[in-house]
């Protein structure tokens, strides 16, 4: 009995596919391995032609290639608490010791509207100067929590199928 009590326990901790994580704003997404693999034997073909104009042109095409990622990967921290909070979001916030997952509905002054997560009756005012900024965290999807439940999933399904043979 209780190691199906864990096993359901381990199942339901990974049903949930979003997290919170810290900041706001673009995500910076990293190369894809195509991208790796191709810019790696661009490089390899060059060393081999030996030629000073190649390398040259590798170089350069490299130099601004980076500059267009340093560009693009630049987050624009918010300057305040209205512009971290936008609405139609899910955030994680800390207030007055309290930790509240909430939807922010909109910006009345200085005042923030919002509601608990899927209760929308439930509705909370909170003045900008209440709410801890450095605790402000977005919802997020997870892809590593999804890969993880697909997987678990997939498994369960073969063993299923498996004991139905059996």
């Amino acid at each position: 009995m209780k190691k199906y009590f864990y096993l359901l326990t381990i199942s339901l901790s990974l049903l949930n596919c979003y997290t919170y994580k810290p900041g706001t704003g673009q995500q910076e997404e990293p190369l894809d391995d195509r991208e790796a693999k191709q810019k790696a034997a661009e490089i390899a073909k060059m060393r081999t032609v030996n030629s000073r104009v190649a390398v040259a042109e590798v170089s350069a095409t490299n130099a601004v290639n980076n500059q267009i990622k340093e560009g693009n990967t630049i987050n624009k921290a918010p300057l305040s608490i209205e512009e971290k909070l936008q609405p139609n979001k899910f955030y994680k916030i800390d207030v007055a010791g309290q930790s509240y997952k909430i939807q922010v509905d909109q910006w009345a002054s200085d005042t923030l509207v919002a509601h608990v997560i899927h209760k929308p009756k439930k509705i909370l005012k909170f003045h900008k100067n209440q709410i801890d900024q450095s605790t402000i965290a977005e919802r997020r999807f997870s892809k590593r929590t999804a890969d993880i439940i697909t997987v678990v999933a997939y498994i369960a399904i073969g063993v299923g199928v498996w004991a139905l043979v059996q």
